[in-house]
């Protein structure tokens, strides 16, 4: 089967696809032909060992030291069952599924947890948008609806509104009653009117100097913590989800403030991907495609994420 192996850190042309044995499944587990995926912006920080401020330490010892610890990236998928390991149950083979993996899921098949993140795919969904559907939705469900509970008639401002969770952050926003505004670059505007958000320029501190403040803020991209706060209600959430070691450690004060600051990590459940195709099946959120690349063009996929400028999800297609 078809890899993509990424033994050292670096650049994209440090991923090149080789030949390796298709995996067998072992007790539990599902063999999976994956059938599309994505490079995702934490795919992206992997490869080039990118981490947030203060984190380099730590990421090496979570990722691997020197290279990669699984040199076979991606986070998430669409495909199909193949066959089931001993023990296995919940799955035939022929089922459609979304899953999500830590790695190994750049590759034509994935053996994964019966009992894991993997759920059948949503009927309403393209085989494209099922693999684009995990990443940045569970991340925004985490934040919206877990850490802060963002409830009906709130006001919400995502920062970075276009990427993978952005867009989903403004649909999830909106289906829990709240009315969004999304700091985006102008050529972005469009799309965040049409998820029914308010398209906002992206220069945060001119939007200091305004009226309006936000019950919560969801910050995709870390910005400086007074810019952020400063756009938040006396008694606001600020949900730090890119944030660096001094952001991961903010959250410490918040007896001694009003605002409060969060971080958290995106949900990795089959509750998490329940709870997403639930609102799928509704009509309140639909993953937004940047573009949709044969498998072989990764690399390509790769310098995109690192560019900043996707919106939404990059897709991979193994099918073609």
């Amino acid at each position: 089967m078809r890899a993509a192996i990424c033994r050292d850190y670096g650049g994209p042309g440090v991923v090149r696809i080789e030949d390796r044995p298709v995996p067998v499944p072992g007790p539990g587990q599902v063999l999976i032909r994956v059938l599309a995926t994505t490079v995702s912006a934490g795919d992206a920080r992997i490869r080039a060992m990118r981490m947030p401020p203060g984190m380099g330490v730590l990421g090496r010892v979570l990722f691997g030291l020197r290279r990669p610890r699984q040199p076979v990236l991606g986070a998430e998928f669409c495909g199909r069952v193949e066959a089931l390991g001993p023990g296995a149950t919940g799955f035939a083979p022929g089922d459609l599924v979304v899953g999500m993996a830590r790695g190994g899921v750049h590759a034509d098949y994935a053996v994964l947890p019966a009992n894991g993140p993997l759920i059948r795919k949503p009927g309403a969904l393209s085989l494209h948008e099922a693999a684009a559907m995990a990443f940045g939705g569970t991340t925004a469900l985490t934040f919206l609806r877990g850490v802060t509970r963002l409830r009906a008639g709130e006001r919400l401002l995502v920062i970075g509104g276009a990427g993978a969770v952005g867009t989903a952050a403004v649909q999830i926003g909106r289906a829990l009653g709240a009315g969004v505004a999304a700091l985006t670059r102008p050529g972005n505007t469009a799309l965040l009117a049409g998820l029914g958000a308010e398209p906002l320029p992206f220069h945060p501190a001119a939007l200091m100097h305004e009226a309006r403040r936000w019950d919560v803020v969801l910050d995709t991209m870390d910005l400086p913590r007074p810019t952020a706060r400063a756009l938040l209600e006396p008694d606001g959430r600020l949900l730090m989800v890119a944030a660096g070691l001094g952001g991961m450690l903010a959250p410490v004060g918040n007896a001694l403030r009003r605002q409060k600051l969060h971080v958290g990590m995106a949900g990795e459940t089959r509750a998490d991907l329940e709870a997403l195709a639930d609102l799928v099946a509704r009509g309140h959120f639909r993953p937004v495609i940047d573009c949709v690349l044969p498998f072989e063009r990764i690399a390509e996929a790769h310098a995109i994420a690192d560019s900043g400028a996707k919106r939404g999800s990059l897709v991979l297609d193994l099918t073609i």
